[in-house]
């Protein structure tokens, strides 16, 4: 078996428990408010934010040998450049004030999360970090190709408050077969545990974001 059907099936209890987050079940069964999608684009700002930099710590901490994943680390800083403002701009077009958002605080999961990522590269192993990437990238093709649709027509929001999703899942699926191709090329099996290993702690602290939504302090809504 390659790595990345091995990395897969390693961590579909995972994936699956994750989907089964009842804020994203709900939102499936179209039982979604404004606030819930505010909240989470709230909390994706907090931890988009940190992907180039996180990628840019992991990159500089691999040895000369792994010049090739530095390379395909540097393409993937190329495209994550700015994501972080697709958000910020998705929550003014729901009616929110961004720079709120820009300067507020996490939740402590989301918080958490980061941490365990840094933590991870600076710890563990730098080439822990595709565990996230197999997290981050895979949920959002899914939330974005079937769940923005679904709070789009729900809500009736604009094209312009999905620009972080709609164009996220766009990328995320030529992303993806991207990231297969580059797993199947790890052969180190202290890299592939590390891969493995942060994959299955994101699905469970990624999905602790989304369980605890309902806490998250809101913007202020902008004057009409």
């Amino acid at each position: 078996m390659n790595f990345f059907d091995l990395l897969q099936s390693n961590t579909e209890l995972q994936r699956e428990s994750l989907l089964k987050t009842p804020i994203i079940q709900r939102c499936f069964q179209r039982d979604v408010t404004l606030e819930n999608y505010v909240a989470f684009l709230t909390q994706a700002y907090h931890h988009v934010k940190h992907t180039v930099p996180l990628l840019m710590a992991a990159g500089s901490r691999l040895p000369q040998e792994k010049e090739w994943l530095r390379q395909a680390i540097a393409e993937y800083i190329e495209e994550e450049l700015g994501h972080q403002e697709w958000v910020l701009n998705d929550i003014a077009a729901c009616g929110f004030d961004k720079e709120e958002v820009r300067h507020s605080q996490p939740l402590p999961e989301t918080e958490i999360m980061v941490a365990y990522l840094y933590d991870t590269i600076n710890r563990i192993n730098p080439v822990g970090i595709f565990g996230m990437v197999q997290v981050l990238e895979g949920t959002s093709i899914l939330l974005a190709s079937a769940g923005s649709k679904v709070v789009q027509e729900v809500l009736e929001l604009p094209d312009s408050a999905f620009s972080y999703l709609s164009s996220h899942g766009e990328l995320d699926i030529g992303h993806m077969k991207f990231f297969e191709n580059l797993m199947n090329k790890i052969n180190d099996p202290q890299d592939q545990a590390a891969i493995i290993h942060c994959s299955r702690m994101m699905y469970g602290l990624y999905g602790n974001i989304f369980q605890n939504l309902d806490n998250v302090m809101l913007p202020d809504k902008r004057a009409a």
